[in-house]
């Protein structure tokens, strides 16, 4: 199978220019390293009717390419399904009835962030489990072996993480987004992940997973976000920020490109063209400040 890199939205709506930074950012990658670039549509949630044109059609007006057909997360029940009956197999999981109230207020271990799972669900006995399943349906958790979990990444180095009981499956049955991105991301031949470094956090997760299942552990790569004036990541509410907004102001989607590969120290023009000039090594490592341009 081909190695590749890749980029995958989730359809709630147009991207905005740090969706789209990302994005180049990635490309970049894949292409310097002589992989393909996937696309992936991640649908499981928070999907909008439209939005996947949409932000189709932005990416290609910046010059991001794919090498292969879009996949789409709900198309790849199955392979979820088989993933989460392996672990189960292997008594991996387990039923847990907490909601997110109950998991927020729960006593955590020293150490561990807010909203870390405290096993509350872990050693319940089965007639437990039988009386809590009458009130409310369960999600499945990983039985986890470990506390932490080690990753390498190409900006940040070595970096430990948390890692919890986490969900496997949402108890309305939807796959949660730990399970679905490890198992895609084997099933594509994604051997390189470059996003956003606020999904950082979530990576020891991930890792530990891919081992779990047997699945090789991508190279990875945590990208600094757009932010507004105040330092906080950039969201469709700081004004003109997607490529629509922008166009209304007379800032065409070339002249986007052309300021997004500056602010990363690029020459302006073609993304092919940005290749040779491409070394991650020289990436800025702070987060980029979006100041809205006039046409």
């Amino acid at each position: 199978m081909t190695s590749a890199g890749r980029f995958a939205p989730s359809p709630s709506g147009e991207l905005h220019v740090g969706n789209l930074r990302t994005a180049i950012l990635a490309w970049l990658f894949a292409k310097s390293t002589g992989r393909d670039f996937l696309l992936r549509v991640e649908d499981l949630d928070r999907a909008r009717s439209g939005a996947e044109a949409e932000q189709l059609r932005d990416l290609e007006a910046v010059g991001v390419s794919w090498d292969a057909a879009v996949v789409r997360q709900t198309e790849r029940g199955p392979l979820y399904e088989d993933a989460i009956a392996r672990l189960a197999a292997e008594g991996r999981t387990y039923e847990c009835f907490c909601t997110r109230r109950e998991i927020q207020e729960a006593p955590s271990a020293p150490h561990s962030p807010q909203g870390a799972y405290p096993g509350t669900c872990r050693t319940l006995s089965e007639a437990e489990r039988e009386i809590r399943r009458a009130s409310r349906p369960a999600s499945i958790r990983l039985r986890s072996e470990v506390a932490e979990w080690a990753v390498e990444d190409q900006l940040h180095g070595n970096y430990v993480g948390v890692v919890d009981d986490f969900v496997l499956r949402r108890n309305d049955g939807v796959t949660a987004y730990n399970l679905a991105v490890v198992v895609d991301d084997a099933a594509q031949g994604i051997d390189q992940v470059v996003r956003g470094d606020d999904l950082l956090p979530s990576t020891p997760r991930q890792a530990y997973l891919a081992t779990l299942l047997g699945l090789p552990v991508p190279e990875y790569a945590h990208v600094p976000l757009v932010v507004n004036h105040d330092g906080v990541r950039l969201a469709k509410r700081d004004g003109a920020v997607t490529l629509g907004d922008l166009a209304a102001l007379g800032v065409t989607a070339v002249s986007v490109r052309d300021l997004l590969l500056e602010s990363l120290g690029l020459p302006a023009g073609s993304l092919q063209d940005a290749v040779p000039e491409f070394d991650p090594r020289r990436l800025p490592r702070e987060r980029w400040v979006w100041k809205t341009p006039r046409g």
